[in-house]
């Protein structure tokens, strides 16, 4: 996903047990890639005069009628260094029989009136898109950078919740409201990670027993490190980058309000889930057949998530079966439903009802979830405007996620092009990762992943490779085998 200002990430592997590589280009005139980018995939521009202004307006006054004061709670963020759009603040408790955990979202609601100016934009934009230049942001920042955002020190409207888990991390009690909370720090990931304390220690509590939960009820994620395109000014950095641990125990937390999200739409019978379908046999046969032929143990009865959980994508073979694994994670949609669930309810990689519930100042299904959970907890018919819009948030929310995979892939190939420019008539050493006519090679150094043309090609190995395409202007790579 993507970390913040500057950054635009895609998956990747690495392959030579490095956590990290890094290949920096400077002094390029990156603009016009850009700009094609942009016109390309109609990235949206500046926000229109009227949105801007309505932003401003709603910035002076949100209201505080209705909500708890929640001021007290000693939350804080944590987030990619430098980031400004903060969605959310925790507060980690031990209590008797278990943990509590205090969740703020930012309560965007508070400052975008239905079918406003700003609503029927944000309806536009879907999500926000980080490029490395610049983000587009889903509100203006006045709002996300801003007002809405759960900045530390600052007094902000919040949908709080509060869920109670007991001793194995099984969620016991579910509270959501509307509150007024002050966050009092803004903390990062790798300063948290090194710096330990209690605050770490308590996360890293939650983060493993939710994760141990994850795995009793058999879901999996790709342990693949991040391609990444950095950029500071007229640099730009190429690099692959490994997940902190903090990182994925911070995810877990937003898993849990996720999925306590859909658990309280779903028995209401109103909502808006993101599911995905399991794999089918046949794909997963096909991919044990994968691993049996890279030396990759898959026993009998072993299911493939936690084969997947077990892999290490520092060794080449299962790195290369990593890569594959990719098709057992398609087909993942938006479902709204009102006075019937639907048939499908489950996210097969969170193996359980899932909803999006915590990023609403980056996601504009976000924003609806929170208002059908607020109505539901508090016992009332969910708002009208809500239901009105349920309907068509899986096709906006489709096209706002195909736009956003395309753009982040697009930038990718360019930095990917470019790095490459000075490697022509180079030998390099990379892994085969995908086999076949369109099979795909990731090289060692730099930080690239692209086609690979040749006959036989041996998955999982080591291999030496040329360039055999390099086109900046379409971000088109390719290598044949040395």
């Amino acid at each position: 996903m993507p970390l913040g200002h500057g950054v635009v990430c895609c998956s990747a592997i690495v392959a030579d047990g490095a956590l990290m590589r890094r290949t920096v280009l400077s002094g390029l005139d990156i603009e016009p890639h850009l700009g094609a980018i942009r016109a390309e995939f109609d990235v949206p521009s500046r926000f229109p005069p009227a949105v801007e202004e309505a932003a401003t307006q709603a910035a002076s006054s949100p209201s505080r009628a209705g909500r708890t004061d929640a001021t007290e709670l000693a939350l804080v963020t944590l987030d990619p260094a430098g980031s400004k759009d903060l969605d959310q603040a925790f507060l980690l408790e031990k209590v008797p029989r278990g943990m509590r955990l205090h969740y703020a979202i930012a309560d965007v609601a508070a400052f975008v009136t239905p079918t406003g100016p700003i609503d029927t934009e944000a309806h536009h934009r879907g999500e926000t898109l980080y490029l490395p230049d610049a983000r587009v942001p889903l509100h203006p920042p006045t709002l996300s950078e801003g007002a809405a955002s759960l900045l530390p020190g600052q007094e902000r409207p919040a949908v709080l919740w509060r869920i109670d888990l007991d001793g194995d991390g099984t969620p016991m009690q579910v509270d959501v409201r509307r509150a007024v909370v002050r966050s009092r720090a803004q903390l990062d990931y790798a300063s948290l990670q090194h710096e330990g304390g209690e605050l770490i220690g308590l996360l890293e509590r939650f983060g493993r027993m939710r994760q141990e939960c994850a795995r009793d009820r058999g879901a999996v994620s790709l342990p693949e490190p991040e391609q990444e395109v950095i950029c500071d000014s007229d640099r730009w950095t190429l690099t692959y980058r490994a997940p902190l641990p903090v990182e994925d125990w911070n995810a877990e937390m937003s898993l849990l309000t996720g999925m306590s999200a859909a658990q309280l739409m779903l028995e209401a019978g109103v909502g808006l889930l993101r599911t995905m379908p399991p794999p089918e046999p046949a794909t997963v046969a096909s991919l044990r057949r994968s691993a049996l032929a890279l030396g990759i143990e898959w026993a009998e009865r072993a299911e493939y998530a936690e084969v997947i959980r077990a892999l290490d994508p520092a060794k080449p073979p299962q790195a290369a079966l990593v890569r594959l694994a990719a098709v057992l994670f398609r087909g993942a949609s938006y479902v709204a439903f009102d006075g019937t669930p639907p048939d499908a309810t489950t996210h097969s990689a969170v193996a359980a009802p899932y909803a999006h519930a915590t990023a609403p100042l980056r996601r504009l299904a976000d924003r609806y979830v929170s208002e059908c959970c607020l109505a539901i907890a508090a016992g009332r018919e969910v708002p009208d405007w809500v239901r009105e819009a349920l309907p068509a948030l899986p096709k906006e929310m489709a096209e706002a996620d195909r736009r956003t995979h395309a753009v982040d892939r697009a930038v990718v190939d360019l930095a990917e092009a470019l790095v490459l420019q000075s490697k022509r008539d180079q030998v390099l050493r990379g892994v085969v990762v995908e086999p076949g006519p369109k099979g795909e090679v990731q090289l060692l150094d730099p930080a690239v992943r692209a086609r690979l043309s040749g006959d036989d090609l041996p998955l999982g190995e080591e291999v030496d490779v040329r360039l055999e395409q390099l086109d900046v202007g379409r971000r088109l790579v390719s290598f044949t085998l040395a």
